[in-house]
């Protein structure tokens, strides 16, 4: 198994992707901690991968100090809380708290997180994201900006910290992620199947697979780098 021995923290660990980074990591051997806000989701996941988890806001820096602490040493790190982006409002006529909200909250947690995981050893931290330019059409708010924010840190991050890898999974989409009330999101889900090479998009077994390969020591040559889990909707 690629993680034995491992222990992996995931942040935002009972939502749709890190719920299945956390499969993929204990099934690899890893020693799975979740973190989230909310009780019921997160003991449903532990249920189902035998990960420790804890109740705490992830852009509580003394909270998730002390879970740290708890733990001990921190192999793996990896943030998949909600960005608190609002979309469906053209950037032209969004309030600037609407638009801030996912770049503050992604900064925020991202250093907070990053940090503890430094002071506890990690040898590799995983972001969830990265650039490009938003699809057409769509309303993104400042969630586009909070993902190149991200990746303006995780340069200088791994620059900083050459014995940390730092790496970001970008996927162009995930429709099983998408929420099944969203307006529109038959459409959305076509369009993001149609923008692939492969005539599908990634699913989230495969960006736990990807994540899981990442972390391990068979990826230890990838840092400050980004890796395409878009089947082919993103070219660059």
């Amino acid at each position: 198994m690629l993680l034995t021995g491992k222990n992996a923290v995931i942040y935002g660990g009972a939502g749709s992707i890190g719920g299945a980074v956390a499969r993929a990591f204990a099934r690899e051997g890893a020693r799975v901690f979740l973190a989230g806000r909310t009780e019921a989701p997160l003991r449903a996941v532990a249920g189902e991968t035998g990960a420790e988890w804890a109740v705490l806001d992830a852009l509580d820096g003394d909270a998730v100090n002390a879970h740290a602490n708890s733990i001990g040493r921190i192999d793996i790190s990896f943030n998949a809380i909600t960005h608190n982006d609002v979309q469906g409002t053209p950037m032209a006529e969004m309030a600037i708290e609407d638009y801030l909200a996912p770049v503050v909250t992604a900064v925020r947690t991202s250093l907070i997180t990053w940090q503890a995981a430094a002071r506890h050893g990690a040898s590799v931290i995983l972001i969830f994201g990265g650039e490009g330019d938003p699809p057409r059409g769509y309303h993104l708010g400042g969630l586009q900006t909070a993902f190149h924010a991200l990746e303006a840190m995780r340069r200088q991050f791994a620059s900083e910290n050459p014995g940390i890898r730092v790496v970001t999974l970008r996927t162009g989409g995930v429709p099983e992620s998408i929420p099944a009330s969203l307006e529109g999101r038959e459409a959305l889900v076509k369009s993001l199947d149609e923008s692939t090479l492969s005539g599908r998009s990634a699913t989230l077994a495969d960006v736990g697979n990807v994540a899981a390969f990442v972390a391990s020591d068979q990826a230890r040559t990838m840092t400050a780098a980004t890796v395409n889990v878009s089947a082919g909707a993103l070219l660059d």
